[in-house]
């Protein structure tokens, strides 16, 4: 009998661990299959930006698809002083020289991108961390019926306050300027709200205990709540440099032209991709692609970098106590 039900568990351990095998093979293989239908289109937007236009036209015509891009070198005739000499160069990046050469000033909307991304997400933070530690702890009239009122404006599509936006700058002379795209964007009610949830879920005795020490409210905030609100804080970093950077209708309808004072354009990278789809190269595909990796590797290497911030906001956003 004894035999009988050993042999009887033994046969459900290994039906067990054939069936948990089997799961996780499946689920493996699914996720190995999601994970190549997401990372192909990156990886063939790399193939493409370094091939040339006439082997990407050939493809086109034949409609075939190939992973690796050909590429040859090439010997320019040049010279150094009164001697000649045969360089050889390659082809394989002549798409992104293209891309960055001076006359199409791809480096300045890197420039402004950079600048107005940093300095509008630092502002975008600061606002965030005071308005979300003045929800969830300070105690003062009407405190829920203005958090109501500020949820509200949620529902409010952003396309429609554009031209309230743009008139408004306009009057203050902001047009082609570093403050227009700054400081529009520098308020967000999400993430007031999301920090708030985050602010909300510590114990409010460690408040209480700040104050019997003798800590003021911003000490309160500085030396508590920002470090155990970090991760949310991270999320809000990278979530809003990635907005700020991927922006185009309002950098487009604000800061279309030259700044006043400094002379240079004030667009940003996302509007300088379509100046460029437009202009010179709108026919030329390999060169359009090849801008395009320009400007989305440096944001998808941020963001590859720091991802686990990110879940580490969404986690602890969703726990309570």
């Amino acid at each position: 009998m004894e035999r009988d039900v050993y042999f009887t568990s033994r046969r459900q351990m290994i039906l067990y661990r054939g069936q948990k095998i089997f799961t996780q093979t499946l689920l493996y293989a699914f996720l190995a299959l999601f994970g190549l239908f997401i990372v192909f289109p990156f990886f063939y937007m790399i193939v493409t930006s370094l091939k040339s236009e006439v082997l990407y036209d050939s493809e086109a015509t034949r409609k075939i698809i190939n992973l690796w891009p050909q590429f040859k070198s090439v010997y320019s005739l040049e010279y150094i002083g009164e001697e000649q000499f045969f360089i050889r160069s390659w082809q394989l990046f002549d798409n992104y020289r293209t891309v960055l050469d001076k006359q199409n000033n791809f480096l300045i909307y890197y420039m402004n991108t950079i600048i107005v991304s940093f300095v509008s997400t630092a502002f975008t933070v600061v606002t965030a961390v005071l308005a979300a530690f003045a929800f969830a702890r300070l105690e003062f009239k009407f405190k829920n019926v203005l958090f109501t009122i500020i949820l509200a404006t949620m529902m409010v599509p952003g396309e429609m306050m554009v031209i309230t936006n743009f008139q408004t700058a306009a009057s203050w002379g902001w047009q082609n300027t570093y403050a227009a795209l700054i400081f529009v964007h520098g308020v967000s009610v999400f993430y007031i709200f999301y920090l708030r949830q985050t602010f909300q879920q510590i114990p409010n005795e460690l408040f209480l205990a700040a104050k019997v020490d003798g800590y003021g409210h911003f000490r309160y905030l500085w030396r508590v709540m920002v470090p155990i609100g970090m991760p949310t804080i991270v999320t809000i970093i990278i979530l809003s440099l990635m907005g700020s950077w991927n922006a185009y209708i309002w950098p487009n309808l604000i800061a279309s032209g030259k700044n006043p004072t400094f002379g240079h354009t004030m667009r940003l990278v996302s509007n300088g991709l379509m100046a460029l789809f437009q202009g010179e190269y709108s026919s030329d595909d390999t060169i359009k692609v090849a801008a395009s990796m320009v400007i989305t590797l440096p944001i998808f290497i941020f963001f590859l970098i720091f991802r686990k911030f990110i879940m580490r906001g969404v986690s602890r956003s969703g726990i309570k106590g």
